[in-house]
């Protein structure tokens, strides 16, 4: 037999309701290695077993179990206080009680009554070795080095993985700079311009969208300047008005009302995936957000982290009645530029890459949302919206974007390391093709550039179409060489 233990045994015995992502329970026997998982399950070997009190089950949450600050927030909240101040009083000097009373402060902003503590060594919220980490603050009241990456209000968590680890030893801002240093700087300006095409392009078909090209170029000015401006309101309200061209049917800026992602049935009613935080908790939640953000800008937090943290939040409030996902991907490369993890004037086509590994993107974004979804009442409005009925903001203020951020660095390697040189060397081949055709034959650069596309198009030999077209004036022989100067130039690199 088991024995549900920490966060799993806290959310049974106060009938709290949160999702709780992973379950813990202690055997009644002994487990090879001390602990093994099962499915979502980590069963413990009996000596684990904390007993029956509050305090005690805390503890193994705070000590064995993952952080989860939705769930530690509503077990806290629905702990009855004066069992919580009894534990804290028993072991003041221990240091996962004053964590616990430091969680307890912050996360619910209530305080214990309870004397400052005067003695033992400060301990730090978070265990740099599980987690990513800020810098610390000392709240001298509970003799707790604050590093969360957020505050009390709004904050991320990122685990520590293996492979986070071994993205960050790659340093690919690094490996950006040595691949654009090695170009000259006319061919890296095109480079630049052809991925901010590409990206663009890919964010709009994200969503289903085939824009123009004036608008997608329109849109390719407002990522380039990603950056520039703090993240703050009236950063997003700007670039939503530069998005939505046509404001007739959608509101610029926070919306109004409920919005949700999924489908409809057949009477046109809501039958939602996905539900986004209530309007009249947007303006704070946002707030919060760009703390949290400022506050990894500040303590130096990996760029690709930060970025993931802040654009995966923004997205998860979904804050905007139209346009949400264009505007988290735009704050990846806002957050990337700022820190100048990317090279200055150049965007990194990750949202190319999301659109080529859409499952995977939705599976990250729907492994969060998902299991929100039990804990959020709705009825559908008289436009066949949808209207939130109970207290939501906490399951957008609190969040592990772990698996998130090893999504945007797969993302990022795949840009450094394939599509950036990839680029580079096929501008540097087109280049050679173009001279080499000028140098035989006198035609509109045009028409070469033409002539080089229908070639590689055609696997290596001209269109007859074409030939019969644009091109009738060549003879046969002159068609042959150029075809080899094209053949030749692509294979050279």
């Amino acid at each position: 037999g088991t024995m549900l233990a920490g966060y799993a045994a806290l959310i049974y015995a106060l009938k709290v309701e949160a999702p709780l992502r992973h379950l813990s329970c202690v055997s009644s026997g002994h487990i090879r290695g001390s602990v093994r998982q099962d499915g979502n399950w980590d069963i413990y070997d009996k000596r684990y077993w904390p007993g029956s009190l509050l305090g005690a089950h805390l503890t193994f949450a705070i000590k064995h179990e993952t952080l989860d600050l939705l769930v530690l927030k509503r077990v806290l909240e629905a702990a009855p206080v004066k069992e919580l101040t009894d534990f804290v009083q028993s072991t003041p000097m221990g240091g996962v009680t004053r964590r616990i009373w430091f969680f307890y402060e912050i996360l619910t902003g209530k305080t214990l009554d309870i004397p400052d503590a005067e003695q033992g060594s400060a301990v730090d919220a978070l265990d740099q070795k599980k987690y990513f980490t800020g810098k610390s603050i000392l709240s001298k009241r509970h003799r707790v080095r604050n590093n969360l990456l957020g505050d009390g209000f709004f904050c991320p968590v990122i685990r520590r993985t293996e492979k986070l680890e071994e993205y960050l030893a790659k340093e690919f801002d690094k490996k950006a700079g040595q691949i654009t240093g090695r170009a000259g700087k006319h061919l890296l300006t095109r480079a630049a311009s052809f991925m901010l095409l590409a990206d663009s392009r890919a964010s709009f078909e994200i969503e289903g969208e085939r824009a123009p090209r004036n608008r997608l170029e329109r849109w390719g000015k407002a990522v380039l300047q990603a950056g520039k401006n703090p993240l703050q309101l009236t950063e997003i309200v700007r670039l939503h008005g530069v998005l939505i061209e046509d404001s007739r049917f959608v509101q610029i800026g926070l919306r109004s009302d409920g919005v949700f992602l999924g489908d409809r049935d057949h009477n046109e009613d809501p039958l939602p995936e996905f539900v986004g935080a209530r309007p009249d908790n947007l303006e704070a939640l946002l707030k919060g957000l760009f703390r949290a953000n400022s506050r990894m800008r500040e303590c130096a937090v990996d760029p690709v982290l930060q970025a993931a943290a802040t654009a995966f939040g923004f997205v998860y409030i979904h804050p905007l009645q139209d346009g949400n996902g264009r505007v988290h991907r735009c704050l990846i490369h806002h957050v990337l530029a700022e820190r100048k993890f990317t090279p200055p004037g150049m965007v990194f086509p990750v949202s190319s890459v999301m659109l080529d590994r859409m499952e995977d993107y939705k599976n990250v974004l729907q492994s969060h949302s998902g299991p929100l979804m039990d804990f959020i009442e709705w009825r559908s409005t008289v436009d066949r919206n949808i209207e939130v009925q109970n207290d939501t903001d906490d399951l957008y203020r609190y969040y592990d974007c772990t698996d998130v951020a090893e999504f945007l660095y797969a993302c990022v390697q795949r840009t450094v390391e394939e599509d950036l040189p990839r680029e580079i060397v096929y501008l540097q081949q087109h280049d050679e093709a173009m001279r080499r055709i000028m140098d035989f034959i006198e035609m509109p650069d045009r028409l070469a550039g033409d002539f080089i596309m229908f070639v590689r198009q055609n696997e290596g030999s001209l269109p007859s179409r074409r030939r019969k077209r644009e091109f009738k004036a060549l003879t046969d022989s002159e068609v042959s060489a150029l075809e080899d100067i094209v053949l030749d130039a692509f294979h050279s690199g």
